[in-house]
């Protein structure tokens, strides 16, 4: 028996089917003698109808307005989940992300939490209540709502694991577990029994959908125990802790895709500086440049190419034009590209893993435009058209032949 943090995402609360089949698997650990906090986002497709219906009012909605539209959507699904509780005869009671004691920064629709204070969980939870906390929203210091950016109920569950010091922290989703790939279209794909929190971060960022980024740097920090399952069927799922595997040798873990990049040229910079105040031009507004690669060309000038997220590039252009009018250089984006990722323990040390990837997608004709590796990754920009086929083609090369 013990504390259980308990996440469910939007797709297992999007109806009154499944709220009681989530206030069911909520009950019963209760019952068994553990004490629980639910954390809970938006119902099904919420947060994305409430951002058509800021966009029917303006093109450019104010941010602290935004969020205080957004956390309604939190605040729903916790009344309702409560309300079927208290019908299974489970006494439980709702809070929002500042009653739960959230305290973020001032980063209105991407936040990050400052502090946690659970003294009102805690007292809840001392009545003997399951308490349902609203995921994905907090105050800033001037009282303001907040929300944490896409996934921020999964870090809000972490955040609550790691202040309560709970036993675990289990992430329920519509799939029963991390995959090698997502199952849905790769047929081959394995469900992993247990996953190192490093090699979980970089599937995270790689555009693996499963785990928010931020709440798996959050639990290896304060060492969590997370467990990812299905709130649809009760099989055993997947655990990310600290070492997943043997201390030596290649193992894959997973590959991901991500189309959500665009591909950025800065072209003829004229010496090192210029490139060094691109690169921090773009970290100071916020926005995270991934891989990269420059040369110099003949005449001696620099071109700069590397990928930031699409969400950015507008925000990125227009900082980038403004900064190329200065030297004459000029700048390009593609948006017709994706990154594909090879995740796993010793990538960087095993060289035929590289020469094996890129053979087996030049065996099928599919282009690449740029490589990174690391000691657990291995990333390749592909055309958008080709990256699902891009990931079928290394899970069969490589990840199979692990089996």
């Amino acid at each position: 028996m013990g504390l259980i943090v308990q996440k469910f995402g939007g797709s297992s609360v999007r109806d009154r089917d499944h709220l009681f089949r989530v206030a069911h698997i909520i009950a019963n650990t209760h019952n068994a003698g553990n004490t629980v906090v639910a954390v809970v986002s938006a119902q099904g497709d919420t947060t994305d109808d409430l951002l058509e219906k800021a966009a029917e009012i303006t093109q450019n909605p104010p941010a602290r307005e935004l969020d205080v539209l957004l956390s309604t959507g939190e605040q729903a699904s916790i009344a309702l989940l409560t309300m079927a509780l208290n019908e299974l005869g489970c006494d439980a009671v709702s809070l929002t992300g500042w009653q739960a004691g959230f305290c973020t920064d001032q980063a209105y629709t991407k936040a990050r939490i400052q502090h946690l204070d659970g003294k009102r969980i805690s007292e809840e939870l001392a009545q003997g209540k399951v308490v349902v906390v609203a995921g994905f929203q907090g105050l800033n210091p001037q009282e303001d709502i907040t929300t944490l950016g896409r996934g921020g109920s999964d870090t809000s569950a972490v955040a609550i694991a790691a202040a309560l010091h709970a036993d675990r922290c289990q992430i329920f989703t519509d799939v029963e577990g991390i995959y090698t790939a997502d199952p849905r279209k790769v047929p081959y794909a394995r469900k992993l029994k247990a996953v190192a929190f490093d090699e979980m971060l970089e599937l995270a960022s790689m555009g693996s959908q499963v785990l928010n980024n931020r709440s798996v740097e959050l639990a290896k920090k304060y060492n969590v125990k997370l467990e990812v399952l299905s709130s649809m069927n009760p099989v055993e799922g997947t655990l990310v802790k600290e070492h997943a595997e043997p201390m030596e040798g290649t193992c894959f873990t997973g590959i991901t895709k991500d189309t959500g990049i665009v591909m950025i040229s800065v072209l003829q910079l004229p010496h090192t500086a210029e490139q060094t105040s691109v690169l921090e031009k773009l970290a100071q507004n916020g926005i995270h440049v991934d891989m990269l690669l420059q040369y110099e060309n003949p005449d001696h000038s620099r071109q700069l190419h590397f990928s930031i997220a699409v969400a950015d590039q507008s925000k990125a252009m227009l900082l980038l034009q403004k900064q190329c009018a200065r030297f004459g250089g000029a700048v390009q984006a593609d948006d017709t590209c994706a990154k594909v990722s090879l995740v796993g323990i010793g990538l960087q040390t095993n060289g035929s893993v590289t020469a094996k990837l890129l053979a087996a997608l030049e065996n099928h004709g599919i282009p690449v435009s740029m490589v990174t590796t690391s000691e657990i990754k291995i990333s390749v920009i592909v055309p958008e058209a080709d990256a699902e086929l891009a990931v079928r083609v290394i899970h069969d090369a490589l990840v199979n032949e692990k089996k």
